[in-house]
């Protein structure tokens, strides 16, 4: 695929380069600030951008509102968004109008290398990766009265594997459980949400993070 990266540390951008490249993906510009983003992509029209969240010019979401800007303006671009740290108002930001071809990343996952890769092409065909840590915190919440108390520890796994962007197959995988297993706890899992059926598992993926960020 062809990627632009969008990141200002210097180490960072030149490893993720040199990754990207050795795997056969071409990058067709690597910036260190939103507004050269946005001139590359204008330019360029890539495949795929991977940007920081916070970087120049403010250091603050500088990076997100780009994110925000590429989805509405070319919406057949992937785009995978980095973080320093879990910002769940970031996040829902990011799939409040619709996650496909995104991701959510937290930056110590580039580390391991595979997931990040596997995150990458998870999001070129279509689907989305979010963070297993941004997703954890989301599902971790057991106040009085919310509906995700009601669900069993193998129901909360599921829930966990689905909205980090996995498939019913790649769940039954990473939770040792058939596939027939996988679709019945889906099932129970929407229906104790209340949440409306969906076509397309990214979709479910975005109802579930919509309800838990309610």
């Amino acid at each position: 695929m062809r990627v632009i990266l969008a990141e200002d540390s210097t180490l960072l951008r030149e490893g993720l380069v040199r990754l990207l490249v050795e795997e056969g993906h071409e990058v067709v510009a690597a910036v260190g600030d939103a507004v050269s983003l946005m001139k590359e992509v204008e330019e360029q029209t890539p495949d795929m951008v991977v940007v920081d969240i916070r970087m120049p010019p403010t250091h603050t979401d500088d990076g997100l509102r780009a994110a925000l800007e590429i989805r509405k303006r070319w919406p057949g671009i992937s785009l995978l968004v980095l973080s320093q740290h879990v910002e769940r108002n970031y996040a829902a930001q990011l799939l409040a109008s619709n996650a496909e071809r995104v991701g959510y990343l937290l930056k110590d996952r580039v580390a391991q290398v595979e997931e990040f890769l596997d995150a990458l092409e998870r999001i070129h065909a279509g689907g989305a990766a979010i963070d297993p840590e941004v997703v954890r915190q989301l599902v971790i919440r057991t106040t009085h009265g919310d509906p995700l108390a009601r669900l069993t520890p193998r129901e909360r796994s599921v829930l966990e594997t689905l909205a980090q962007g996995h498939t019913n197959t790649a769940i039954a995988q990473k939770l040792h459980i058939s596939l027939s297993s996988v679709e019945k706890n889906l099932n129970t899992i929407f229906d104790k949400l209340d949440l409306s059926h969906t076509a397309g598992y990214s979709r479910r993926i975005l109802a579930v993070l919509r309800y838990l960020e309610s």
